[in-house]
């Protein structure tokens, strides 16, 4: 699944950058999305800058103007982004009332820049002057003698800025200049860019912090224990996992927290790892997820037998994300953008480089059933042919018996 978003620049008197407008999309196509309402669009972009591309990657440091609705204002969803990198922009659609009067004055306590979008001036509006920072009008739809009355209006607002939107051509520009706007947005400086990434969804995302929580050099077991409560999904399946028949133990289990003691630190690590492959590989065969699974099993026991002061936890990682490209249908080298992993790490997994990737290409071999490179490649390693291969099998019925486990 991915997530798009279009980016308008905003510019200056200067024609310097000064933000950027965000835009959802559903394709690289420059449309808004015509199967959902402005409600939905404003809460889908909140979820992916949070989950997938993040603010700062979007507009590298500057502000980023975020439509917001009526509700989604009075809701408070502005204040699940920071407010030093947004300006908080009001739909048109939006009715001035004292509750949207209320909630724009607690953002405007809290820090936060609020503009009103495609302003046409109406007396009620004067209620919220004191709190707005920038009034955006529409270029092509306002008149001259609009744009007079808006600014007299203004007139006792001197903190208010005025930004021109939809200017297409420099004459507009300079007009648009010489009656007072100081921000500029419109064809004739940048149409839209519509950026594409990967979409985490929460589960995934929580995942994704179950992985570096794991990976620290000081496991903080209440924060994870948290992030399984939080999730529902992944609280079932760990619970699951626990009183899964491959574990052979009898025991009543009343709270996550001890599920996650008596699973212990290295199955704890490996059922993460597990779940890591079963969330991001919604929807694709159940054997690429086994692949998956067979080639983190198989990187381990070889490091465990020929590398013993390797990391085998790292090596059943490396094995485990070899296939993530497949899984979610993404660039490998975004992917690896998005995961705390050490840089040796992800030259293994997306370069096939270092020792533990050794193992990896040995168990891709195995897969295509390449004998003849096998015994050759085996040589190379120093390791026997035939103990690998009785490591390749080990691996396969390991990762079938994991995936019974939690499905």
């Amino acid at each position: 699944m991915n997530f798009y978003v279009a980016r308008q620049p905003i510019l200056d008197k200067e024609k310097d950058l000064f933000a950027y407008e965000l835009l959802l999309r559903d394709s690289l196509d420059n449309y808004f999305p015509k199967h959902i309402n402005e409600e939905e669009a404003t809460a889908k972009i909140i979820e992916g800058l949070e989950f997938n591309l993040g603010l700062e990657s979007l507009t590298q440091g500057s502000l980023a103007f975020i439509n917001f609705t009526h509700d989604s204002i009075i809701n408070g969803y502005p204040l699940l982004l920071d407010r030093e990198k947004i300006v908080v922009e009001i739909l048109e659609t939006a009715k001035p009332g004292k509750k949207l009067l209320a909630a724009c004055i607690d953002l405007k306590e809290k820090g936060y820049t609020i503009a009103l979008d495609d302003y046409e001036h109406d007396p009620r509006w004067m209620h919220f002057f004191p709190y707005v920072d920038i009034i955006k009008l529409d270029y092509s739809l306002t008149s001259e003698q609009q744009f007079q009355e808006i600014i007299n209006v203004l007139r006792s607002y001197s903190h208010i800025k005025l930004l021109a939107e939809k200017i297409e051509t420099y004459a507009e520009f300079q007009h648009a200049l010489s009656i007072g706007c100081e921000y500029f947005q419109g064809y004739f400086f940048s149409r839209p860019e519509v950026i594409k990434t990967i979409a985490f969804n929460p589960s995934q995302v929580a995942v994704v912090n179950l992985l570096s929580e794991i990976n620290k050099d000081d496991v903080d077991v209440k924060k994870i224990t948290s992030i399984f409560e939080n999730e529902v999904n992944l609280s079932f399946k760990l619970l699951r996992y626990v009183k899964s028949p491959i574990f052979k133990r009898d025991v009543s289990i009343v709270s996550i927290k001890q599920a996650i003691l008596v699973l212990g630190f290295e199955e704890l690590k490996r059922f993460i790892f597990l779940l890591f492959t079963a969330q991001f590989s919604v929807g694709k065969p159940k054997e690429l997820t086994v692949m998956a699974l067979s080639r983190a099993r198989f990187c381990e026991l070889m490091v465990q037998a020929s590398l013993p002061t390797h990391s085998q936890s790292s090596a059943f990682l490396i094995g485990l994300l070899s296939l993530i490209d497949a899984m979610v249908d993404g660039d490998i080298q975004e992917l690896m953008g998005k995961l705390p992993l050490q840089q040796e790490m992800k030259d293994a997994i997306i370069n096939r480089k270092g020792e533990s990737a050794k193992f990896l290409k040995l168990c891709e071999l195995f897969e295509k059933a390449d004998w003849q490179n096998i015994e050759l490649y085996c040589q190379q390693l120093g390791v026997e042919t035939e103990q690998s291969s009785s490591v390749f099998q080990e691996a396969l019925n390991w990762a079938d018996l994991r995936i019974s486990a939690i499905h």
